[in-house]
C-alpha cells in the first residue's frame, strides 16, 4: 500500500477517534432473513459463486518448493494444486481418468508422481499420464490426451487462483481491478510461509459468517474481554474496489504515531487491514504476516458453513518468534507494540478461537436459529455498517435479486 494512502487512512481514523464518531453510510437497510435459510438461494450461490467463479485457494507459500502439492474439496469440486519442477503452479481435477478416483488424498505434502489407489495409474505433477499397469490387458490408451484434467490457474502477487470450471475465464486483474491488484501485490505476500491452519465448522450460513467481518460496532460489546482490549471499535475506513473492499480499523497502537513525523507512520502499527475479496474471502496482510480466511457454504445445509483460516509468516518474523521463545519473552509480543505487531502461531490461532469461534460465530448460530423459525422476517444493517451494505448489495446484484430496501 502506498505510504500516502496509509497516512490518509490513519488521519481519518485518528479524526474519528478524536471526534467520537464512526463511519456513516447515511442509510440503514432491511436484510431479509430468507437469504440465510432458503435452499433454492443456497443452490444459486453455490453455482454462481463457488463453481462458476474464480477461487482464491491459498498463497504462494502453500506450495513452497517444486514438488509441493495441496488438495481441497471446499467448493464441491475436488482440486489438486501442484508446483512442478520448474516452479510452475498447476491446478487439476483430483480424479483419475480411468475410474475418477482421487489420485491425491493428503491435504498437502511433496510428491512428483501421484498414483491412483484403485488401479495404480500414475500422473506427473504436471498432470501428464505416466503409466498404466498391465496396459496390454487393459488396452491401448493415448497418454498424451488422458492426463489429469487441468483447470485455469494463475499465480499472481503471491496469491494462488483457480477457476473450478475447466472452461472458465481467469484474469486476476480483470477480477480484482487494476488498483486493487496493484495494492495487494504491494504487500509482497510471496515471501510469506504457510505455518498452520484452523478450521471452524458451525451451524451458521456462510453469509452470517462473512458478516462477522463487516463492522466494528460490536468490538467493545461482544469482544470486551478479548479483541476489545486491543482495538478501539466504532471506527472504520472503508474503500470499495468494485465488488471487493478494504476495511481498516484502529488499535491502540495508532496513538504512538501521533507524536511521530508522518514519514515514519506505518499502517500495520496502529490498525488491521482487512480485504474482502468477493464473494467469500477475508484477507489480512502486513509486512510480517498474512491471514487468509476462506468461508464456504455446506453443500447440503444452508444453515451450516466451514471457515478455513490459514496463517503465514515471513522468514524474518519466524526467526523473531523463535528468538523470543528462546529468551522467554512474552509469547504474545514478538516485537513491542511500537513496532510491527507479530504474534506467535499459537497466539494467532487462539485469537481466532477466542473471538471468532467462541464469540462471533456463537452469535451467528443464534442468528441462524432465529432466521430458521420463519418469524423474524428481516434484520437491519445500520448506517455504521457500510461494509455489510456493500457485500450484500453486490451478491444480490450478482444473483439478479432486488437490492436491499432502505429503512424509511
Amino acid at each position: 500500500m502506498q505510504h500516502a494512502t496509509q497516512v490518509e487512512i490513519l488521519k481519518e481514523l485518528m479524526q474519528q477517534l478524536d471526534e467520537g464518531r464512526n463511519i456513516d453510510a447515511g442509510v440503514q437497510y432491511r436484510m431479509p432473513t430468507t437469504a440465510y435459510v432458503c435452499p433454492e438461494v443456497a443452490e444459486q450461490e453455490r453455482q454462481a459463486f463457488f463453481r462458476d467463479h474464480p477461487q482464491l485457494i491459498g498463497l504462494s507459500g502453500d506450495l513452497p518448493e517444486p514438488g509441493s502439492f495441496l488438495t481441497m474439496d471446499d467448493f464441491g469440486i475436488p482440486i489438486l494444486a501442484t508446483r512442478d519442477k520448474a516452479g510452475v503452479f498447476h491446478a487439476f481435477l483430483n480424479a483419475c481418468r480411468h475410474r475418477s478416483v482421487k489420485v491425491a488424498a493428503d491435504s498437502r505434502g511433496r510428491k512428483s508422481v501421484f498414483m491412483c489407489p484403485f488401479h495404480s495409474w500414475s500422473y506427473a505433477n504436471t498432470g501428464d499420464l505416466l503409466t498404466i499397469p498391465d496396459e496390454e490387458h487393459f488396452g491401448a490408451i493415448d497418454k498424451s490426451c488422458n492426463g489429469l484434467i487441468e483447470l485455469p490457474a494463475v499465480e499472481q502477487g503471491g496469491l494462488l487462483w483457480v477457476h473450478p470450471n475447466v472452461n472458465g475465464t481467469l484474469d486476476v486483474e480483470d477480477l480484482l481491478g487494476a488498483e486493487l491488484a496493484a495494492e495487494l501485490a504491494s504487500h509482497d505476500v510471496s515471501r510469506h510461509k504457510y505455518v498452520g491452519e484452523k478450521t471452524i465448522e458451525m451451524n451458521l450460513n456462510w453469509k452470517f459468517a462473512n458478516d462477522t467481518f463487516g463492522e466494528t460496532y460490536h468490538f467493545k460489546k461482544l469482544h470486551k474481554d478479548t479483541l476489545g482490549q486491543l482495538y478501539y471499535g466504532n471506527n472504520l475506513h472503508l474503500k470499495e474496489f468494485g465488488r471487493h473492499h478494504r476495511f481498516v480499523t484502529a488499535n491502540y497502537g495508532i496513538d504512538t504515531m501521533r507524536d511521530m513525523p508522518e514519514s515514519e507512520w506505518h499502517i500495520a502499527r496502529g490498525t488491521f487491514v482487512l480485504y474482502h475479496l468477493f464473494p467469500n474471502i477475508q484477507f489480512l496482510a502486513d509486512p510480517n504476516s498474512a491471514t487468509l480466511i476462506r468461508i464456504y457454504p455446506d453443500g447440503d445445509n444452508p444453515g451450516r458453513s466451514t471457515t478455513r483460516i490459514s496463517f503465514y509468516y515471513t522468514e524474518e518474523a519466524l526467526a523473531a518468534i523463535e528468538a523470543d521463545r528462546a529468551t522467554n519473552d512474552a509469547e504474545m509480543d514478538v516485537y513491542n507494540r511500537e513496532s510491527d505487531a507479530v504474534f506467535g502461531v499459537e497466539a494467532a490461532m487462539e485469537v481466532f478461537y477466542s473471538t471468532v469461534e467462541r464469540e462471533d460465530y456463537v452469535m451467528g448460530e443464534m442468528q441462524q436459529r432465529a432466521a430458521e423459525t420463519g418469524m423474524l422476517k428481516e434484520i437491519i444493517f445500520g448506517r455504521n455498517e457500510p461494509a455489510l451494505h456493500h457485500f450484500h448489495q453486490n451478491y444480490r446484484e450478482a444473483l439478479n435479486q432486488p437490492p436491499l430496501e432502505p429503512v424509511s
